[in-house]
């Protein structure tokens, strides 16, 4: 059983981590929290092997776990009181008033060679049923199918979330793409 495991994890599994690494970041925005729930993911997936036919469609099982372990992440932190260190807070602020000249966000670099900054803002822009079925379908190309089984809902439903989605983001980037000369 251990040599089947590792032979799905390898040659299944693991060819998936990038493309796992890219929908936790646009879900969590964090580097460090998209690859804790990465690691989640493998972990879970490791320990309900035996529920995966081997052979199927191993990034929608996987990006189903993903999705359902960040939507119980995000309940856990949602309940729990959040906890401030005040003199770290203070520190902070004096830093931040001596020092701040701008920030760099990260996300914009995520489509660097893909997109624009425009195309990636105005994705993120959108709210998150919208922006992760775009990010699903249009990104990592999944099916209507496949997105419907990985953020279990009716077919339909992901259809009319694309449709939405995808009118939201032609008027995002109507001038944006008047500038370009579409």
């Amino acid at each position: 059983m251990k040599d089947k495991k590792a032979k799905i994890f390898t040659e299944e599994f693991f060819p998936q981590i990038e493309a796992l690494n890219n929908f936790a970041y646009h879900l969590t925005y964090n580097q460090s929290d998209a690859e804790d729930l990465v690691q989640e993911t493998f972990l879970k997936a490791y320990r309900f092997i035996d529920k995966y036919d081997e052979g199927t469609n191993a990034k929608a099982w996987l990006f189903r776990i993903l999705k359902n372990a960040f939507i119980n992440e995000y309940r856990k932190k949602s309940k729990a009181p959040q906890a401030v260190d005040i003199d770290q807070a203070n520190l902070l602020k004096d830093e931040d008033e001596k020092a701040f000249k701008g920030f760099h966000d990260l996300r914009e670099e995520m489509f660097q060679n893909m997109m624009g900054d425009e195309i990636t803002n105005a994705i993120n822009t959108l709210q998150e049923d919208f922006r992760t079925v775009i990010l699903l379908c249009d990104v990592e190309d999944f099916t209507y199918e496949e997105i419907a089984t990985i953020l279990e809902i009716p077919i339909g439903t992901v259809r009319s979330r694309l449709h939405r989605a995808r009118n939201l983001l032609r008027e995002k980037l109507r001038n944006y793409a008047s500038s370009k000369g579409y």
